[in-house]
């Protein structure tokens, strides 16, 4: 529930959603929906992996210092504005294979990944971290595939990612605060 949340606040107004809606506007939204869930459990299970192999050399509390780093980063990306992303029109691999692996390469570079890390190495079942990332991002890439681009870029994101940053931040700093003791 941690990943999904997580996964599905981070996505508002970035890059991964973004780009879902421009390739649907060129490919259509069924197949883009369906490559972006294929790309993003890809990228959310490669980094699920990761946390069950680090999970085991870390103590409790470094564990939940990790993961406060990740989200406080989260927090603080959220309040710089993001860039336009790759409209990926020069690539010439397929609608199908273009959608997969443009939204795989936003998506393993995005800093839910880190989030994702963190908490399969808190996690006794890692694979649920990778399935509620999943799961939230889809739950923001979905909507943005089906809007396309010029209606999704008429939301009010920024003030969204602003707001979401701002609880990172300060959900980060109090567990940060409780990791080193201090609260």
């Amino acid at each position: 529930m941690a990943a999904l949340v997580a996964a599905a606040l981070a996505q508002v107004g970035d890059r991964t959603a973004w780009l879902a809606a421009i390739l649907a506007d060129r490919y259509g939204a069924a197949r883009v929906i369906a490559m972006a869930a294929l790309a993003i459990l890809a990228a959310s299970g490669t980094a699920a992996f990761a946390g069950t192999l680090l999970g085991p050399m870390l103590a409790p509390n470094a564990k939940q210092l990790m993961l406060a780093l990740a989200i406080l980063l989260q927090g603080g990306g959220a309040l710089f504005p993001i860039k336009t992303p790759e409209r990926l029109e020069r690539w010439r691999i397929g609608a199908l294979a273009t959608a997969a692996l443009g939204l795989f390469i936003l998506a393993f570079g995005d800093g839910v990944q880190f989030i994702v890390v963190t908490i399969a190495a808190r996690s006794p079942v890692p694979a649920l971290a990778a399935v509620g990332a999943t799961i939230g991002s889809m739950a923001v890439v979905v909507p943005a595939a089906l809007m396309g681009e010029t209606a999704w870029t008429r939301l009010p994101l920024k003030p969204l990612r602003i707001g979401i940053g701002i609880a990172f931040l300060l959900a980060g700093a109090i567990l940060g605060l409780g990791a080193l003791g201090l609260i």
